[in-house]
């Protein structure tokens, strides 16, 4: 599109969150008119700590908030798989993108807020929970819980797995439970009984428990994240301490004292569910983006990056077609194939019998499994 019909382009994004955030600072930059309504009254992010790749951190560099990110994370250099005693299963450096080669590990509060602070004030409005949405083809009109009727030449839907833009025009598809809970907190570095020694990602892996330690080195912390299976399906299940400690039975005794050691209260305490590939992402003036488009389980460590990269994409794909439609469906056919396969693979879930499926021939011959 040409730079004055960006310009005259009124695009309201429904959620505030890593999708909605990254979209509003790229399509801003192409100076189109960018609001963001957000339901919450104050935007939180559960304390966890993510991985953004160095295609991520790319399109930072490419819309000149690199360094707001840079200075609230850690540059990491490879991540490491390993048996519940430490035993080793793979070591990979993370995939360089271009000079990219560091992954930058980050607390998800830090993320969001840094992402919030680079968009020019008023853009975000808080308070606005979205009732319905109405496509009526060349423009869409949403109607919020406060009263609040905003029309729009593009909405992005960024709300999210639970979105209310993808259920009401794309999909109703209810989300799908994995069979796993997320038991995540952060703790002192001093608290991790002397595992971490670097900036490097660490899994460990075995008896349907995955138990990630993700250094956040920069705030003196790490963060401590137990998947394990469980059929509860409750969004917010009610978990004892005894409860998580038989999660990781069996595990290297330092992890087990890490555990024994949480503070429940600061544990956040998730079923872990993804949604089923959607069809289509778009109409002619409404498009999802994120995990209201393609949430998938967090086993690849790529929902977070795979809103970022919707939304530069986005950007790219508007800018190259001749109009709002086209822009859709060119995005739509960039992204869909690449999140399919993240969604399938994130599926998996890396058991140790599936790490040759997720990672083919990266196995050390020595951690083979033994016929």
């Amino acid at each position: 599109m040409q730079l004055s019909d960006l310009k005259n382009l009124k695009i309201a994004i429904v959620g505030a969150g890593y999708g909605g955030a990254a979209a509003a600072k790229a399509l801003s930059l192409l100076g189109a008119d960018v609001n963001v309504y957000e339901q919450a009254n104050q935007i939180r992010e559960a304390g966890a700590g993510i991985g953004l790749r160095p295609s991520t951190m790319n399109r930072f560099r490419q819309w000149g908030i690199y360094d707001a990110i840079a200075k609230v994370s850690s540059p990491s250099e490879y991540f490491e798989i390993l048996t519940p005693t430490g035993g080793p299963i793979m070591k990979e450096a993370w995939p360089a993108s271009g000079e990219q080669t560091h992954t930058h590990l980050i607390h998800r509060g830090d993320f969001i807020d840094a992402l919030l602070g680079v968009l020019p004030e008023g853009m975000v409005h808080l308070g606005h929970k979205l009732e319905t949405i109405q496509d009526k083809g060349d423009s869409a009109v949403l109607t919020f819980a406060n009263g609040e009727t905003v029309e729009a030449d593009l909405v992005i839907g960024a709300d999210g797995i639970k979105s209310v833009v993808r259920r009401q025009l794309f999909s109703d598809k209810d989300p799908v439970f994995s069979g796993e809970h997320a038991y995540r907190a952060v703790i002192s570095v001093d608290d991790a009984y002397g595992m971490v020694a670097d900036d490097n990602l660490r899994m460990y892996i075995g008896r349907g428990t995955k138990v990630y330690l993700l250094p956040l080195r920069h705030r003196n912390q790490v963060s401590f994240d137990i998947t394990a299976l469980c059929p509860d399906g409750t969004w917010v299940p009610q978990v004892t301490k005894d409860d998580v400690l038989a999660t990781v039975e069996g595990f290297d005794e330092r992890l087990v004292n890490i555990t024994r050691n949480l503070d429940m209260d600061t544990v956040n305490i998730r079923a872990v569910y993804d949604i089923d590939p959607v069809d289509m992402w778009h109409s002619d003036s409404v498009v999802l983006v994120g995990d209201a488009a393609h949430s998938m389980l967090h086993h690849q460590g790529q929902g977070a990056n795979s809103a970022v990269e919707d939304a530069g994409a986005l950007a790219d794909a508007l800018v190259r077609a001749d109009s709002v439609k086209e822009g859709l469906a060119l995005f739509q056919a960039t992204r869909k194939p690449v999140t399919d396969k993240l969604q399938q693979v994130s599926r998996q879930g890396w058991s140790e019998g599936e790490i040759d499926d997720v990672f083919p021939g990266q196995r050390p011959a020595a951690a083979a499994p033994q016929e």
